[in-house]
């Protein structure tokens, strides 16, 4: 689409409509700052100046800087939370997280200049880092609070929904961040659609058997009452810094035992 220039107009009016909506004047001024001086060294004031508003109007929009770096996640954790509350009973429910979890793809298939420079800058700042990992404990979180709905009633509906909207987040987020490295070339829809198929192939529910339940029997009476060990953990011998690693652990076990675990599953204990 092209624009008319700033002057053309006698009341201004197309030169107004020539400049990008206010937000996203603040997101390109903000990396432009951080490619040039690096995300540290740039200060809200900066990137204010640039755009040509005011402390106030950043604010308005952003709550932080960090949130600059992330301004389309609370737009799709919107859209997701609203996707699973509008399912159907009769909706396969791993089959439903998997494509609320498309709809992040989404997201960064809209621009995927601006999704590869965002997740190399995530990789070079620790606390983008940090904040990124909240965003996604988020999804997360929607994931399972959808899934223990559908659970609900079973003997181990908590643990299978936790366990499958973790894995769910890590199929996705490992063809995701493969698309990212390669510089977001290739297609991104089917890398994620086949991690998610895995993910669907372990805890879906086969046509035919019924949409709600799962594949899996409720564990019987005896089951129930006597604790089944956890399974061992094994190091990680191959994959990419950014592979996420799942480890599940029982709520009551103490701090100690659950980083003992996750050291044992990077493979440094």
């Amino acid at each position: 689409m092209t624009t008319s220039s700033a002057g053309s107009g006698r009341d201004g009016t197309a030169g107004a409509a020539a400049r990008p909506p206010m937000r996203e004047a603040l997101v390109a001024a903000a990396f432009r700052l951080f490619l040039e001086r690096g995300y540290e060294q740039t200060t809200v004031d900066d990137i204010v100046a640039l755009a040509g508003v005011g402390r106030r109007s950043f604010f308005r929009y952003f709550p932080s800087k960090e949130d600059v770096v992330f301004p389309d996640h609370e737009r799709c954790l919107t859209d997701m939370t609203a996707f699973l509350a509008a399912s159907a009973d009769t909706d396969e429910p791993v089959r439903r997280v998997c494509d609320a979890a498309r709809q992040v793809l989404l997201i960064y298939a809209e621009n995927p200049a601006f999704s590869v420079q965002r997740y190399r800058l995530t990789k070079k700042v620790p606390g983008l880092r940090a904040y990124e990992l909240s965003v996604v404990w988020r999804y997360e979180r929607a994931l399972a609070d959808y899934l223990r709905g559908r659970f609900a009633g079973r003997p181990d509906g908590i643990l299978r929904a936790d366990v499958i909207a973790a894995a769910v987040v890590a199929a996705h987020n490992n063809a995701l961040r493969s698309w990212l490295r390669s510089d977001g070339k290739g297609d991104a829809s089917a890398a994620v659609d086949h991690a998610l198929g895995l993910v669907q192939q372990a805890f879906g529910t086969p046509a035919g058997t019924g949409a709600g339940e799962g594949a899996a029997a409720p564990a019987s009476a005896a089951e129930q009452a006597e604790p089944r060990p956890a399974a061992p953990s094994r190091p990680v011998t191959a994959g990419h810094p950014d592979d996420v690693v799942v480890v599940v652990s029982r709520r009551d076990a103490p701090l100690w035992r659950v980083v003992q675990e996750v050291e044992t599953a990077l493979g440094r204990g």
